[in-house]
């Protein structure tokens, strides 16, 4: 029985190469899986999914899924979509349509909240309607589980305000625990 799954993470959770691990997997079992991301994400300016550690392989925009006929989507045994933050909720409801009408599996990936500790609109959807929901965990500074987005500045200074999604400023963000978040500590100095 197909299912949607929500993985969720923080900055530096590693979604991304776990998305790309699982795409592999499929494939060296001889099973197709298709790669997605939103429309949103155009860092690199091309329809590819990128890791921090190197990995990466092409994708399709999520406008070009929602154009694929449901006998293509059959030749798939799994979807996976990456930055699922940056789905609408009617982007999510249609994922829900390919796992319960079509039986193939979702598995999305992307952070539960911004820097400001408020949800994603896919996020949120995903949280409402994901049959699994899991955390992709890594640490804080200090050795505990990171829980938030920190946004910082070219000073340090952990940010509260502005837009809530800022591109290609993957340099500007952090996983803290909620602790050193609210005091906006980025570790000893």
């Amino acid at each position: 029985m197909a299912k949607l799954y929500f993985r969720y993470g923080v900055m530096g959770s590693s979604k991304s190469a776990n998305a790309l691990m699982v795409r592999y997997n499929y494939e060296e079992r001889g099973q197709k899986a298709l790669m997605v991301k939103s429309g949103i994400d155009q860092r690199e300016g091309k329809a590819i999914v990128n890791s921090r550690i190197g990995l990466s392989y092409p994708c399709i925009w999520f406008d070009e899924l929602r154009a694929m006929s449901a006998s293509e989507l059959r030749t798939y045994q799994c979807v996976i979509v990456d930055e699922a933050q940056f789905l609408s909720r009617e982007e999510v409801g249609f994922l829900t349509e390919i796992v319960d009408d079509l039986g193939v599996p979702v598995i999305c990936y992307g952070l539960r909240a911004d820097f400001k500790g408020d949800l994603f609109p896919g996020s949120e959807a995903l949280l409402a309607w994901a049959d699994i929901i899991e955390e992709v965990k890594t640490i804080c500074w200090c050795g505990k589980k990171a829980t938030c987005n920190a946004r910082f500045d070219e000073n340090g200074t952990v940010l509260k305000e502005g837009e809530q999604v800022v591109l290609g400023a993957n340099d500007r963000y952090i996983g803290l625990c909620r602790k050193h978040w609210k005091e906006g500590s980025l570790g000893p100095k």
